[in-house]
């Protein structure tokens, strides 16, 4: 029931960019800067100050985002009570995952929520963890699953599973017969990486630093967005990867990769994040509960 000039006038305050909070909203950039104009004009105000390719809040912008900040919680809190007096779980439910585990650990678990819940209408967000975290930040996600450490101190973060990282190559590839590798191994062969911003990105820099490795030490042929195409990739034989074992189960099934472990070995821990608040809908507590069990139940299989 909130006005929807409110609800675009946050986006773009959060974003500081009309293109991006069109994005953000699944709107046209003309139709974020009509909304924006009406507001401007109610309150006979400019909200933004637009030059040289960038926008920045005035004083009454920072007001008026104070006070929207404050109305939309509410206005969700009350449409959410409101349909939860019906006793069902039900309603929309935005979901962000950083690519491993939208890949290859969610889409089982949606469906098999909504199997259990045939009134939620599920949407997945698929980015990098950075990304992640600042659309729950802003509200614009109800939860996010994200690889690394949350840098969000507004979100809430709780461990869900374990998930191991292990070196990745072609069987024809010199390191495939080890059964386990040495970070400064690693460094005389050439290696292909995850995208800077990606959980596993800078969770395997980390480890080579630790190593004492820099991670500009690493012979580093080519940088990917996805986990799908950096099998891909990796299956041609031009390098090695460090990926998780749940992405590369399929490939090792079929023969056309092999995973190795890291020694010492390399386990980091998946997390969901969701905003620091007093209230939550039921439908968010249900499903967090349900995917920390089937995350949990799924990472003891692999």
């Amino acid at each position: 029931m909130a006005d929807r000039r409110l609800q675009v006038f946050r986006a773009v305050a959060k974003q500081l960019s009309f293109t991006k909070a069109a994005e953000v909203l699944f709107m046209t950039q003309p139709a974020v800067t009509f909304q924006i104009k009406q507001l401007e004009e109610h309150f006979n105000t400019r909200l933004f100050d637009r030059g040289h390719g960038r926008i920045s809040l005035t004083s009454a912008g920072e007001l008026v985002l104070e006070y929207a900040e404050r109305i939309l919680g509410l206005s969700a809190e009350m449409d959410v009570r409101m349909g939860e007096m019906t006793g069902e779980v039900g309603g929309s439910l935005l979901v962000g995952a950083s690519t491993t585990i939208a890949e290859f650990m969610l889409p089982r678990i949606l469906g098999e929520f909504k199997s259990s819940y045939t009134g939620v209408h599920p949407r997945l967000l698929v980015a990098n963890s950075e990304t992640i975290e600042t659309r729950v930040a802003e509200h614009t996600l109800d939860i996010g699953f994200i690889e690394s450490p949350s840098h969000q101190p507004n979100l809430q973060t709780e461990t869900c599973c374990e998930d191991e990282l292990v070196v990745i190559c072609s069987p024809k590839f010199p390191l495939a017969k080890m059964k386990e590798v040495a970070a400064a191994k690693l460094a005389e062969y050439p290696y292909i990486s995850r995208e800077p911003g990606s959980g596993t990105r800078e969770f395997t820099d980390d480890y080579f630093r630790k190593a004492g490795i820099a991670p500009e030490q690493m012979n580093l042929v080519m940088e990917l967005g996805s986990p799908i195409s950096l099998n891909g990739v990796v299956e041609t034989g031009l390098g090695f990867a460090i990926a998780s074992r749940a992405s590369v189960a399929k490939a090792q099934r079929l023969g056309d990769l092999v995973a190795i472990p890291l020694n010492p070995r390399l386990i980091r821990t998946l997390s969901m994040v969701y905003p620091k608040e007093k209230f939550r809908s039921r439908l968010v507590t249900t499903f967090v509960e349900f995917a920390a069990t089937r995350l949990k139940q799924l990472s003891v299989s692999q």
